[in-house]
Parts: structure tokens; sequence; C-alpha cells
């Protein structure tokens, strides 16, 4: 069975593997000792804090093997962006360009710098390591945030975006960052994404071209990947999609991949999420049912993919299940289904 629990001082080193495995463009996850460190510690405080409303806090969740004890996975939430360090987008929009007298319109694509995402939540850092990418894994690491949010609504914002990792190639260079490397910066992809990595993100706004760019004078290779996913990442953007997020035109700034969004009461598995008491039994017959399960802690947080029995007013969930969550007879729990009727 896996579980998803807090980040702990001790799962550094395991952190810092999966900083390894991630690549360039994976920029939550810099490969530094002293900021991921860091990020450990910003976790630690945030689940130990008592929150009435959103501000700063960064979550960050591992997934651990209970047979073999192993980390395979990490999953992240940042409660709201931008109230620290300015955080940045592009916005795709459409100006006109249009004479009446000469019969002339042009309807043309602009790029413009915005922080239009500040103060709202962001699902981030979600890596699953290759040995334990099947069955339920990767769902479960994904969607077991939005029962988290939705038990801990005070936490969080309703905006919820995602950031997607845009196109690279296998040397890590990005079309996108190499049109504006050429007019703008003097710095390669892997190098601006690595100083963002480390918050050191002052070079965006002392270089950045401050006003629209239009599309049309772009490379073509460049304006061929605005808003385009790399490959790796297409499963979670298919995911996030099922859920409801759809993308408002809104890019990163190195690579141009998608941002997308959605309001949390409207995500399906937030709002298919059922909140019950637990009855516990020896065993659940493997052809019940499968959920996303989560105890109702913060410090204590657990989540698991389990079978359940639902009445009215109870769900039975087996022992193996109720001791991975640290739920006990009487306590409660909240789970959604694992697949949606389509």
């Amino acid at each position: 069975m896996k579980i998803i629990r807090p980040i702990q001082r001790d799962d550094y080193l395991s952190l810092y593997e999966i900083a390894q495995e991630s690549g360039v463009g994976f920029t939550s996850l810099p490969v530094n000792e002293v900021l991921l460190k860091s990020k450990i510690e910003k976790s630690i405080q945030a689940f130990a804090k008592d929150v009435a409303e959103p501000a700063d806090e960064s979550y960050l969740f591992v997934m651990q093997d209970q047979e073999t004890q192993d980390v395979v996975g990490t999953s992240g939430i940042v409660a709201g962006v931008g109230l620290d360090d300015a955080f940045y987008h592009y916005h795709l929009s459409k100006v006109v360009h249009a004479s009446r007298e000469l019969k002339i319109y042009n309807n043309v694509d602009i790029l413009t710098l915005c922080n239009d995402y500040t103060g709202v939540s962001e699902i981030c850092t979600l890596f699953l390591r290759q040995g334990a990418r099947e069955g339920s894994n990767g769902r479960l690491l994904s969607k077991f945030r939005f029962l988290f949010m939705m038990e801990h609504r005070q936490r969080f914002a309703e905006t919820i975006i995602a950031e997607m990792r845009g196109i690279n190639d296998e040397n890590g260079q990005s079309p996108f960052w190499q049109w504006l490397e050429e007019h703008f910066f003097s710095m390669d992809f892997p190098t601006a994404d690595y100083l963002t990595g480390i918050g050191q993100k002052q070079f965006i706004a002392e270089l950045m071209p401050k006003y629209p760019i239009y599309v049309s004078l772009l490379s073509k290779q460049a304006q061929a990947v605005i808003g385009q996913v790399h490959d790796k990442t297409r499963p979670a953007l298919q995911l996030l999609e099922k859920e409801g997020f759809s993308c408002r035109g809104y890019v990163d700034i190195f690579d141009a991949g998608p941002t997308v969004e959605a309001n949390l009461k409207h995500i399906r598995s937030a709002q298919a999420s059922v909140k019950k008491q637990i009855k516990v039994t020896s065993k659940i017959d493997d052809d019940q049912p499968t959920f996303f399960v989560i105890n109702t802690k913060v410090h204590d947080f657990r989540g698991v993919c389990t079978t359940l029995v639902i009445d009215t007013e109870h769900a039975t969930i087996g022992q193996q299940a109720a001791d991975a969550l640290g739920v006990s007879d009487g306590d409660n729990i909240r789970f959604a289904p694992t697949h949606f009727r389509t």
C-alpha cells in the first residue's frame, strides 16, 4: 500500500534524488541542498500552523511505499502564490488593427507580462518515480490534494492553478526561451529555470520586456510551443482537464507551457468528496468500490487508496487502511471515487 503524508526532515535524501530525476523545467524542485532543506522546513511550519486564511504557506507531501518504506513521489500545494515574491505569467490575448477606409482588419495575438494570479493557490511539485508509475498511484498523488483542500478550505484560495511544464528538448533547451534569450537575455534556459527555482527572480523584472510582445514577431519555433505541454506532462494535464481545469490564456514566461485553473468547489473530486464517520473491520472484500481516502487531520495527515463499504451514515474501512490513515472507530474520513462515469 502507498500512503501520502507530510514531508519530514529525514526525507531530504529522497527529495534530493527526486529533484535530480525531475530534470530541467521542474522549477519547484531545484537541485540545491539549501533550497530543498528550506522547502522541507517551510512545509513543516505550514502543517504545524493554525490558519484562518491563506497566506504564503507551502505544503509538501510525499508518497511512501509501506512495504519498502521508500519515498516514491512528491506533491505540493502553495496556499497563496506571489505574496512574498512576484509571480509572473504571460497572458495570451488579442488586439485588433483595423482601418475602415482602407478595408484592412488584422486580429493579432500578443503576450503581456502580468501578475494576475497573485494570491491564488497552486498545486505543484507533482513527481512520481519511474518504478511507482502503475495502477492508481499517479491519480492518488494528484487528486488527494483536492480532498485535503476541501477539508481545510480556510487554508486555501477559491481559485486553484497548476503550471504545466512546457516543451524543451533533450538538452533542456526551450524554443520559446531561445527567442527571449536572443533578444533580451544572455543566459540559457536551464540557468534561468534554476535561478527561478532558488528564488532569484529579480532578473525577470530587470530584463523581461515590459511591453506586450506581438506573437507574429517570435520565431516560428517559439510560436509553435506557446500553450503546449511536455510529452511527460500530458497525462497530468489530461487528468486535470477531467477534473474541470482549463487554460484561460496564461502561459509560463520561460517555456510558454499552459497554466490551468479551476474554482475549488467546481473541481470534480472535491465536489464529489464525502465526509463520514467510520467503522473499522478486519478486511473489506476486493470487489467493493475503490476510493481515494484521507483523514481529516493537518499535522498528522494521511491519504490512501482503498476499498470502502458505504451506507447512509457510515463508511466501513479495513484495518490495514485504517492503520495507515491513523484512524479508528468513530473518526471521520473524506473520500472520493477513483473513477467517474463519463
